[in-house]
């Protein structure tokens, strides 16, 4: 096999391995997408920008934009939806506009953001101008540029999930000796005994095993529950 072509796999499988073992992401924050709008000659060019969380979302958020403003001309497009596990979904329209003009560079300025579980959609009026393939790629870049600089984002942290039973006389000072070391406790359930799930970054099960030893002087110990994203303010 010749040189460059190992090199050029070597490089794909590190990429692949990376989007696999991604623990944390941005995207925006959850509410009413934020809106922007840019004027060139004579043609308005409005850009809405929201999180979704599949495709389905985000093509139901296309077609809201579309819904909002039906006689518009061209209501172009481009999302990213992280899939865990695998490489995420990426899609972009040019609806109507010449190909390559408008949903390519709208997909180009999402993935430089960063951004992921997110869905742009230029909403285009033609004002009477022909902008030509350039400006055309200009503008759809810009917009969705302007728009994203407005965008509140928070981030998403993957935790790994543990439990421990712990007894009910003895809980209460477990826990805050757990809070105190920095470990996140997500669900208390009460029966014969307390149940507690606890939250930490991928690596630290260790730590955490070895806090619940030095808590319980050996007697407790923790099994896995799975994981789950947990969003803080960026």
């Amino acid at each position: 096999m010749d040189s460059s072509l190992r090199r050029w796999q070597a490089r794909c499988n590190d990429s692949l391995d990376s989007w696999l073992m991604l623990t944390s992401y941005e995207l925006p924050a959850a509410g009413a997408p934020t809106t922007s709008e840019l004027e060139i000659k004579r043609s308005r060019f409005i850009t809405w920008v929201g999180r979704v969380e599949t495709e389905e979302d985000a093509r139901e958020f296309i077609n809201a934009a579309r819904g909002a403003y039906p006689d518009a001309r061209h209501h172009c497009s481009a999302f990213i939806v992280h899939v865990d596990g695998a490489l995420p979904i990426e899609r972009s329209s040019d609806d109507g506009e010449p190909s390559g003009t408008a949903g390519t560079p709208m997909l180009e300025v999402l993935k430089g953001s960063g951004l992921m579980n997110v869905c742009a959609v230029v909403i285009r009026y033609f004002g009477g101008t022909k902008l030509g393939t350039g400006g055309l790629v200009s503008a759809y870049t810009n917009a969705v540029s302007g728009c994203l600089e407005a965008t509140p984002r928070v981030r998403r942290n993957l935790r790994e999930l543990v439990t421990v039973n712990l007894p009910h006389a003895e809980a209460g000072r477990i826990e805050s000796e757990l809070r105190n070391a920095g470990i996140e406790v997500v669900d208390i359930a009460y029966g014969a005994q307390a149940t507690y799930t606890l939250a930490f970054a991928p690596g630290e099960r260790a730590r955490i095993d070895a806090q619940l030893a030095a808590s319980t002087q050996g007697t407790a110990a923790t099994k896995d529950a799975g994981h789950r994203w947990v969003e803080t303010a960026r």
